[in-house]
C-alpha cells in the first residue's frame, strides 16, 4: 500500500488538513471523555503537542513528497506526532499516563495512518477497476 503518490498542491494541503483534523478530533474526543471542557483554548492545550510532533515528523520524512503514503509517510507522522507529543507534554508537566500513552497510540494510528490505507485502497480498487474495464 505504498502506492499512493499525488504530489500535487492539493493532496499536500489536504493531508496535512486530515492529519491536523484528526488530531484536532483526537483531542476532542480526549477531552469529551473525561469532561473536560471543550472550548477552542482548552482542545488547542490538548492538541498542540500531538500537532507539533506530527510536524516534526512531516518535516523528518518529507511528506510532501508522498503526503498520501502509508508507507512510511504515515507510520512517520504517527510515530512522530506520538513521541514527540508525549515528550512535549512531559516538558509542558501534562500528563502521560500509560493508559493514555496506549490510547494515543491506538487512536492515532488508526487516524493517521487509516485514512491513507483507506486512501490507498480507495485508489487500487479505482485502478484495476479501470484496469478491467479496458480489457474487456
Amino acid at each position: 500500500m505504498t502506492r499512493a503518490r499525488p504530489r500535487s498542491l492539493g493532496a499536500i494541503v489536504g493531508a496535512a488538513a486530515a492529519d491536523a483534523i484528526l488530531i484536532a478530533a483526537f483531542a476532542v474526543t480526549g477531552r469529551g471523555s473525561h469532561d473536560e471542557r471543550l472550548d477552542l483554548l482548552g482542545v488547542v492545550g490538548t492538541a498542540w503537542p500531538f500537532l507539533a510532533g506530527a510536524a516534526i515528523g512531516w518535516v523528518a520524512i518529507r511528506a510532501w513528497r508522498r503526503p498520501l503514503a502509508v508507507w512510511p509517510t504515515g507510520v512517520v507522522v504517527w510515530a512522530c506526532a506520538l513521541v514527540g507529543g508525549m515528550l512535549l507534554r512531559v516538558l509542558t508537566g501534562q500528563g502521560t499516563a500509560t493508559a493514555f500513552i496506549i490510547v494515543a497510540a491506538l487512536t492515532l494510528a488508526l487516524f493517521l495512518i487509516g485514512w491513507r490505507a483507506a486512501v490507498a485502497a480507495a485508489l487500487e480498487f479505482r485502478t484495476r477497476r479501470r484496469t478491467g474495464a479496458a480489457a474487456r
